[in-house]
């Protein structure tokens, strides 16, 4: 047997890299769950060549401080975790404190941040996970985060890439999510030069619909609302005329986070039961809110699935609520 002996941080973020970064859209996402949880308003994203170039992600949340901004790059360090009680109970969209450094691992990485208005914050850039520069640098308040030549430095991955296409099609996919799941922030979303949404952050949940998929189907939306002692439900979701051919117009949001349930997609559907056309699926934008001790976000790398305490009741809940609201309308 070969000797064991302990990784380096380089390798091991690189290891890390290869489970929370799969495409340039897993560093979009990342980058935005941290502008969100920093309590931004705004949130600009511009991403070129689908994102395998260049990444840009600015806010005007909270930023870090200088004396922390190192750390922020280091393997395992969150502001967001204190104690094992806290992952029965959490409330931000990331926690495992290992997103930045492995962005940093497989890209080159240029921070620039300040936590207040006094136009000074701190830049830091950083190569391949190696720290290249550090220094005081005029700044608004918020986080400016650029990405840049993503898996330069790991040709193996960067072969399994696809088209840029493919690659802005993942990446807007995700950034629509993150705006239906959160209307009350104003995100837009470039690619090279080209507006590809801008929503109002007016917590209008029908507007960002209508930004997304267009004013006619915002229009056929059916306003779904129900409750029980744990779960509330709201949203909408389309009328039977408004159907695709896949589930990907299906968005099931948690506590504000866009997470995959095959049990909740399935729910939707028997709530539609025979007014579907077979094989087309309906338009649907779902929030769901419950007290985090009764959801479990820590069982996925890119915490996009998730695991209920109660599954059963709230499914039925899910699907009579969806139904109420579809009779309603006959």
């Amino acid at each position: 047997m070969p000797e064991i002996r302990i990784l380096d941080d380089h390798i091991a973020n690189q290891i890390a890299a290869g489970e929370v970064v799969e495409r340039p859209s897993s560093v979009v996402k990342e980058l935005v769950e941290n502008a969100i949880d920093a309590g931004s308003t705004m949130i600009d994203i511009t991403v070129e060549d689908g994102g395998l170039q260049f990444i840009r992600v600015s806010d005007n949340g909270s930023g870090i401080a200088a004396s922390e901004l190192k750390k922020a790059f280091m393997r395992h360090a969150t502001s967001k975790i204190s104690s094992g009680q806290d992952l029965f109970r959490i409330r931000t969209l990331g926690f495992r404190g290992e997103a930045l450094p492995s962005i940093a691992a497989v890209a080159k990485v240029e921070c620039v941040t300040a936590t207040d208005d006094s136009g000074l914050g701190q830049r830091i850039v950083i190569e391949g996970g190696e720290v290249k520069e550090f220094a005081e640098t005029a700044a608004p308040k918020g986080t400016d985060i650029r990405v840049k030549e993503l898996f330069y430095n790991t040709p193996a991955r960067l072969k399994y890439m696809k088209t840029v296409q493919t690659e802005l099609g993942h990446v807007s996919d995700y950034v629509y999510r993150l705006a239906l799941s959160k209307p009350d922030i104003s995100f837009t979303l470039k690619h090279n030069g080209s507006v590809l949404l801008q929503t109002l952050g007016n917590g209008d949940l029908l507007q960002v619909v209508a930004g997304i998929y267009g004013t006619a189907h915002a229009r056929k939306m059916i306003p779904v609302s129900g409750e029980d002692p744990d779960f509330r439900i709201w949203g909408y979701v389309g009328k039977p005329e408004v159907t695709r051919s896949n589930r990907y117009a299906i968005t099931t949001i948690v506590n504000g986070r866009y997470i995959r349930h095959y049990g909740l997609v399935q729910a939707i559907l028997k709530a539609y039961h025979t007014l579907l056309p077979i094989n087309r699926y309906p338009l649907a934008v779902l929030h769901l809110e419950m007290d985090p001790i009764l959801l479990d976000v820590n069982v996925h790398p890119a915490k996009l699935e998730i695991r209920f305490s109660k599954e059963t009741e709230l499914l039925a809940l899910v699907e009579q609520s969806i139904r109420s609201a579809l009779l309603d309308q006959r």
